[in-house]
């Protein structure tokens, strides 16, 4: 990776200040700079670039009377994979990967074994191959490209029996599955592919030939689109803010994308349509880029759980059904598309050997979250500001919505008084432990998503206030901002602590926390974390004890 953090940045920075800067540092960096409020990351062409940027300007360059920071953005631990890959030891050329943990992979095809490798036999016949290639292909493979085809292709596409659907996985090296028992008498049905990227495009590619022969040989004569179906929590961010990253992919590749609404979900359907209209030649161009975005949003969701988890131990969110459609609770048994019923595994194209990813996106089990604890957890109040217009639908009728809520998450959930008629904003009080705090706020993000309060282009992004006591606040900022710094880094949030702060009877002062709901939930634990470490400190303390400070 060549992306590098830019921290301790004046608010008053623009994008063209940094690019200005770089340039006369001599620094090539890319079009992609990606500006925060206080940081930003930029892109630099390769990794030589990049450590020369670090070297030239972190601590060392100030900026709107700023000195800034740069960093890899990167998390610490995959530094070394940068660091050694390419040095040099008696003649040999060091080549480091990162091994993708085995629990996170999809089942791969039978004639594979079940650690995600090859077979002895088939790994001892590739020459060059090693654990941190095979866990890269693996990676890979985790993301399916699902298609809707016309159903009065699909028997074009198996052909006749089943000669063409399994030249297609040979000549790709693909799983396709064709869901022809999905919707019976439904006008198209859907296709996944399960492949490499190259092996899913190029199986797409010989079904749009051969939908396209089928066409000319039938004399139809409209246009056949290329359509991709894709989970609904992924799809804002393929279409980017404002539109830019759709707009982008339609210029570059010369076709015409739409997307199907969002009034088209159901509890049953959690996947919009992306239309792709041009060209076999610039369709196939156009998945390219679209499964790109979507593969990376999909890792990035499938990275912060893996945090998420960490960060609450025992946590379950394959059955929080908060990851799923935005909507309420799920019911159980639910099929991939449509069909409220109980279908193989291998229709549903994101569950997986782990149940967390399971329940990423798709249906989540309707089991309740086990709460064995040997203590009583410590309670905690967040105060999370939602528009004032989405009051009515967080509380529901008569008051049902806000008590279930607060049933499904163990948590007290109250709606504070306007200050004033004409507040723009109303302060939802949350009380529970952990556990209670990421469910009530998961599904209060994720019913403002479902009633329109956000449009399908916004990620949804909220505010939330946390109290630290006093004497924490300046740990959690750190010696110039280094703490604060480092959190906004970590977790994308914006993370501020408002200077000249009068403690309350309490001797608590309030930290601000902006971004989307995994953001939030990082920011926060790893702010509890800090609180933890400081009160355990002055325990020390009071009891004679020695204290011995820890740096983060």
């Amino acid at each position: 990776m060549n992306k590098l953090y830019v921290g301790n940045l004046s608010p008053s920075v623009t994008v063209e200040d940094l690019k200005q800067l770089f340039g006369e540092r001599k620094l090539p960096v890319t079009d992609e700079v990606l500006l925060k409020s206080g940081y930003a990351f930029v892109d630099f062409p390769d990794q030589n670039w990049a450590i020369k940027a670090i070297e030239t300007l972190s601590g060392k360059v100030e900026l709107h009377g700023k000195v800034i920071e740069v960093d890899y953005s990167v998390p610490k631990k995959l530094r070394a994979v940068e660091k050694l890959t390419g040095q040099t030891f008696e003649d040999y050329s060091f080549k480091v990967s990162y091994i993708l943990d085995m629990d996170a992979a999809p089942p791969l095809p039978a004639t594979r074994n079940r650690r995600g490798g090859r077979t002895s036999r088939e790994q001892d016949s590739q020459p060059g191959t090693s654990a941190g290639s095979l866990a890269h292909r693996q990676k890979q493979q985790d993301f399916p490209l699902r298609m809707l085809v016309p159903t009065q292709f699909v028997g074009a596409i198996i052909g006749k029996e089943g000669l063409t659907i399994k030249n297609i996985t040979k000549q790709t090296q693909s799983k396709v599955d064709i869901h022809r028992k999905e919707n019976a008498g439904a006008a198209e049905k859907p296709i996944s592919i399960h492949s490499t990227p190259e092996g899913c495009s190029a199986a797409c590619r010989m079904i749009m030939d051969i939908m396209q022969k089928e066409a000319d040989d039938t004399k139809v004569t409209e246009d056949i689109p290329l359509k991709i179906l894709a989970h609904n929590s992924l799809v804002g961010r393929l279409i980017g803010k404002e539109g830019r990253n759709l707009k982008k992919i339609e210029e570059d590749t010369e076709t015409k994308i739409t997307i199907s609404s969002l009034q088209d979900l159901t509890i049953y359907n959690p996947e919009r349509t992306i239309i792709v209209k041009g060209s076999i030649e610039a369709c196939c161009r156009a998945e390219v880029e679209i499964m790109r975005k979507l593969r990376e949003a999909y890792e990035n969701d499938i990275a912060a759980i893996n945090q998420q988890t960490n960060l609450i131990p025992g946590l379950s969110l394959s059955t929080l059904g908060i990851f799923s459609t935005g909507l309420s609770v799920l019911p159980p048994a639910a099929g991939p598309r449509g069909v409220p019923s109980v279908l193989p595994a291998a229709y549903n194209p994101f569950l997986g050997h782990s149940s967390q990813l399971g329940g990423l996106y798709s249906v989540p089990p309707a089991s309740a979250i086990s709460h064995q604890h040997t203590q009583a957890p410590e309670q905690e109040v967040v105060y999370l500001f939602i528009p004032t217009q989405a009051v009515g639908a967080i509380i529901g009728k008569k008051g049902q919505h806000i008590k279930q809520l607060a049933r499904f998450a163990g948590a007290s959930i109250k709606i504070a008084p306007a200050e004033s008629p004409d507040v723009t904003q109303r302060m939802v009080i949350i009380t529970g432990p952990p556990e209670a705090q990421f469910k009530a706020q998961g599904r209060i993000f994720g019913k403002l998503k479902e009633e329109n309060f956000f449009s399908a282009k916004e990620e949804v992004k909220l505010e939330t206030h946390i109290k630290v006591p006093s004497s924490a606040a300046g740990r959690v900022i750190g010696k110039g901002g280094k703490t604060v710094n480092e959190l906004q880094n970590l977790t994308s949030a914006e993370v501020i602590v408002p200077r000249d702060q009068t403690p309350d009877e309490n001797d608590e002062v309030f930290v601000k926390i902006s971004g989307h709901f995994f953001a939030s939930q990082t920011a926060q634990r790893k702010i509890r974390e800090i609180i933890q470490q400081v009160k355990q400190q002055e325990q020390k303390h009071q009891q004679g004890t020695p204290v011995t400070h820890h740096s983060k």
